[in-house]
């Protein structure tokens, strides 16, 4: 589904990603974990098209993604959560759903039986929240909502585009433990029509959602495996793991 090869990204004599390779499979969670500074959303930007790389590239079901905008990408089938959610706070959750629903249709945003459409995107929107912790708030501006519920409406929007390719980062960052586990299942929920790449720090989270795990150190990738494997890398553990290796 995606297939990294050999990136480099370089800012001056900094490498920030120095020839990460890696594959992600359609129904596969990848989780991408490293020390703070080590490149992974860098890469991640590289990978969306917010950054160019200096070299290698990056395909989506085969097609090379070189010189396509984050836009051309998105209309490929990649959609990414950032560390701050990307929401439209005067506008309700429904009305943010369907949006993301609509950015992702034949006819996007065309205002021709606009109104059929939206209705529409409208009723394929409350399908999708319900069954979430904001289900009875669908009326409700998002700007109403928490920080951690923010969070959970961003990862709605982006599993509303329906992406062949889902990129997380931090997804659960600063949230409750209740609100991390109401992410985290609406993103097991959507693997299965997906590859998914999620950049964590909560290594509990990464270790039992990740079919693998790759990890970077200052713009390398150490390893990627399964995750009792990456546990027990020596590699793993003195870069970033450390105490953390044993579950």
């Amino acid at each position: 589904m995606i297939v990294v090869d050999d990136v480099h990204k370089h800012f001056g004599g900094f490498r920030a990603v120095d020839g990460a390779s890696f594959e992600i499979a359609k129904g596969s969670i990848t989780g991408l974990i490293g020390p703070n500074g080590a490149g992974k959303t860098s890469l991640f930007n590289v990978i969306s098209g917010l950054l160019a790389p200096c070299s290698g590239q990056v395909r989506l079901g085969g097609r090379s993604l070189a010189n396509k905008s984050p836009e051309a990408r998105a209309r490929w089938g990649m959609a990414r959560s950032f560390q701050t959610s990307r929401i439209f706070p005067e506008l309700s959750l429904l009305d943010n759903i369907a949006l993301g629903l609509r950015a992702c249709g034949p006819d996007g945003y065309a205002w021709w039986r606009g109104r059929a459409r939206h209705h529409a995107s409208l009723e394929r929107a409350s399908t999708l929240l319900a069954g979430t912790p904001l289900v009875s708030r669908g009326e409700q501006p998002a700007a109403d909502l928490s920080y951690g519920e923010q969070r959970i409406l961003d990862v709605l929007i982006a599993l509303a585009q329906k992406p062949r390719l889902l990129l997380l980062d931090e997804p659960t960052a600063g949230l409750s433990a209740a609100e991390a586990q109401a992410i985290m299942a609406l993103v097991r929920s959507a693997h299965n029509q997906c590859a998914i790449l999620l950049i964590s720090h909560d290594i509990d989270i990464v270790f039992s959602t990740s079919d693998r795990v790759a990890v970077l150190s200052q713009g390398s990738l150490l390893t990627i495996g399964e995750p009792a494997a990456v546990r027990a890398h020596p590699q793993a553990i003195r870069a970033y793991l450390g105490d953390l290796a044993t579950p």
